[in-house]
């Protein structure tokens, strides 16, 4: 976003930069503090919360910053802000309550967690910028009325596929052109992939197995896809999407072939992926314009006769991007993405292989479940189980492999703010209101 720029420097130069905290430094929120702490002015990184201390600290450490202190109170957290120090602790409440910071990036991949950290977040009036599809795609459209009503944005990240195909989007919207498909391209997609076939590349690139899996068996794409669908309006034309797959190489505007275009120039547009195409991992855009004046300028300037035009980003920078969603939302109240409102599509649980009676389910990118995408209104008329919410849950019976978990298949841990989110989000976009069964936060962020 061109504005940005010169916004933050202006702040730097004020001297009033942009005060953010970040919950989870893993392989990913170092490559964030790096990227904040020796390249972006006008923002600094005040606080790191990670489960241990060496993990923020080392975050600190490898962007050069040496000297830190450990913050067990919120008073601790405030003067070490105030004085101007680095702060690092173990309890994330403390980075969402303290009075001078301005947004938090949460980057922990987690669930439950993660929901508590942004409820608590919300709740004190702190901007939140998401580096995790997962939650997103699960409750995303509820934390936004809860954020809307605090005054405060929540946002997925510029950088990661869903933000990159945001900006995009509303590019190709700005220009009059119709979007009918928003896709992602992929390089491989295996559903029985696991944290045990992925451990070469995981210990290639230093992160986590399971988080490689996820990449691999469709489940981060069908939650980065949910989250544009959300965002959009568009839906899935299939359970799972399309997804085609072409010859390595072929470039997108070939490879579009690939999908039925009379079908999907109808409706509302999807959200969909192809395998093999490239530019990988870039994301593109399927057009349509209604003037036929304009579509002899499109065909001019290289984009062809039509009637579908082919608009592409070919690379997506993760952590180098994530500061502009910071600025967007603390200086111009503006989401890189975000629900339009009620959720359009969800990811639901399926058997990654034959699930026992009994067996607990284990985790996102891990050998039980992988996720698919599907029409939200698919999902509530038959209760299927998000993927979100799987980990933990308790098979009740038998499941084939491939076949997609019902709630009345499991049961659910108990006292989980997500699932109360969950219940809260039906509600709410059915009545308007939301509801919460024995929650103990009701009055809060309700």
């Amino acid at each position: 976003m061109v504005l940005v720029d010169k916004a933050l420097q202006k702040r730097h130069e004020e001297g009033n930069p942009i005060r953010v905290a970040m919950v989870g430094s893993g392989f990913m929120g170092r490559a964030i503090a790096l990227q904040i702490l020796t390249a972006v002015p006008g923002i600094e990184l005040v606080a790191i919360s990670n489960r241990h201390l060496g993990g923020a600290r080392r975050a600190y450490l490898e962007a050069g910053v040496d000297r830190v202190q450990v913050a067990e109170t919120r008073s601790d957290l405030d003067e070490a802000i105030g004085a101007g120090r680095r702060a690092i602790t173990e309890d994330a409440t403390l980075i969402c309550q303290a009075s001078a910071i301005d947004a938090v990036i949460e980057v922990t991949g987690t669930i439950e967690f993660g929901t508590q950290v942004v409820v608590e977040a919300i709740e004190h009036h702190k901007h939140v910028i998401l580096m995790n599809a997962e939650l997103d795609g699960t409750i995303g459209p509820i934390l936004k009325v809860f954020a809307e009503r605090a005054g405060v944005v929540v946002t997925n990240s510029d950088g990661d596929q869903p933000g990159v195909l945001m900006n995009l989007y509303r590019f190709v919207k700005g220009i009059g052109v119709t979007p009918v498909l928003c896709g992602n391209i992929k390089g491989l997609h295996d559903p029985y992939r696991n944290p045990t076939t992925q451990a070469a590349f995981a210990e290639k690139w230093q992160q986590q197995p399971h988080m490689v899996t996820s990449f691999a068996d469709g489940t981060k794409i069908s939650f980065e896809q949910a989250i544009v669908a959300n965002a959009t309006g568009m839906g899935v034309a299939k359970r799972g999407m399309y997804g085609p797959t072409v010859a390595p190489g072929t470039w997108i505007e070939d490879a579009i072939r690939a999908y039925p275009l009379d079908a999907i120039m109808v409706g509302t547009g999807i959200v969909d992926y192809i395998v093999g195409a490239a530019p990988s991992p870039g994301v593109f855009i399927l057009g349509t314009h209604p003037h036929p004046l304009q579509r002899r300028y499109l065909d001019l300037y290289k984009l062809g006769p039509g009637p579908v035009y082919c608009f592409y980003t070919p690379y997506h920078l993760c952590h180098f991007e994530v500061p502009t969603t910071v600025a967007r939302a603390v200086l111009f109240g503006d989401a890189t993405i975000a629900p339009l409102a009620g959720p359009v599509v969800d990811v639901v649980a399926t058997a990654k292989r034959d699930l026992r009676a009994g067996e607990v389910l284990d985790g996102i990118g891990y050998y039980m479940t992988y996720g698919q995408c599907e029409n939200f209104e698919t999902v509530s008329a038959h209760n299927l189980l998000p993927m979100g919410v799987a980990e933990g849950c308790r098979v009740k019976r038998d499941i084939t492999r491939d076949a997609v978990l019902t709630y009345a298949d499991v049961e659910l841990p108990e006292g989980r703010l997500c699932d109360k989110l969950r219940v809260a989000q039906s509600a709410y976009f059915a009545t308007g209101s939301p509801t919460f069964a024995g929650a103990d936060r009701d009055s809060s962020v309700s």
